[in-house]
């Protein structure tokens, strides 16, 4: 259940208090009787592992450190011969 943030009109008293989505709003300060409203902050958000950005980051291109360990176990293109010229016919 997530913790919300309330903060008095009246009296600027802060509460937190942990209710379900469906719970309605808690509209009245348990001091003095006056107006609550939701505060509301910024979110935390914390990225952790060793290639986020060089892995998961999907760019335009391939990013440098992606692209040297797909290029090693690609094998060399093989030469490849020029196709024939096709011939002209005379009218």
């Amino acid at each position: 259940m997530p913790t919300y943030q309330y903060r008095c009109a009246d009296c600027a008293r802060e509460l937190e208090v942990v209710q379900r989505f469906t719970d309605p709003s808690l509209t009245e300060c348990p001091t003095c009787e006056g107006n609550l409203r939701k505060v509301f902050n910024a979110v935390g958000v914390v990225f952790k592992g060793s290639g986020f950005y060089a892995t998961d980051n999907r760019t335009k291109g391939k990013t440098e450190a992606a692209k040297g360990k797909t290029d090693a176990a690609k094998p060399a293109p093989a030469a490849s011969t020029p196709a024939p010229a096709a011939k002209e016919s005379a009218a």
